[in-house]
């Protein structure tokens, strides 16, 4: 059986429109416009997902408040980009994670001056005997 999340498209546009409490015809219009991008089926009919019919709920929130298309377009890429950094972020802890849980007691990397570097098992990083001098403007 598969997994049901916010992103399974499930949605026909009447059922999508109906809960986004718009008409289909808008949404349409928003998929043309590049606000909300459906999934297609092999008939090319459209699919909603929940985050679908979230947005378009946030579309019709920030246009009651006055906000144009276009800045509406900008905010949703934004949002749709923080996700994407979010999930990122949790791939790559989870895979520092499993690296730690494989290698115990090993150092992976190290972070100072020069960036990020990588460290053997065993290996200590370089240790910086710069003498730094600030003065306040």
């Amino acid at each position: 059986m598969t997994e049901l999340d916010e992103n399974t498209p499930l949605f026909v546009i009447s059922v999508a429109a109906e809960l986004a409490l718009m008409h289909p015809q808008t949404l349409r219009q928003y998929d043309r416009l590049g606000l909300v991008s459906p999934s297609r089926t092999a008939g090319q009919s459209r699919r909603y997902t929940m985050r679908n019919v979230a947005q378009l709920r946030e579309i019709a929130r920030l246009s009651t408040e006055g906000v144009s298309l276009e800045g509406i377009k900008r905010i949703l890429e934004l949002e749709n980009q923080n996700i994407e950094l979010k999930k990122r972020v949790r791939d790559l802890e989870q895979a520092l994670a499993n690296e730690m849980l494989n290698r115990p007691g090993a150092r992976i990397f190290s972070a100072g001056d020069q960036g990020i570097e990588s460290l053997l098992a065993g290996k200590r990083p370089a240790r910086s005997t710069q003498v730094v001098l600030w003065r306040a403007r």
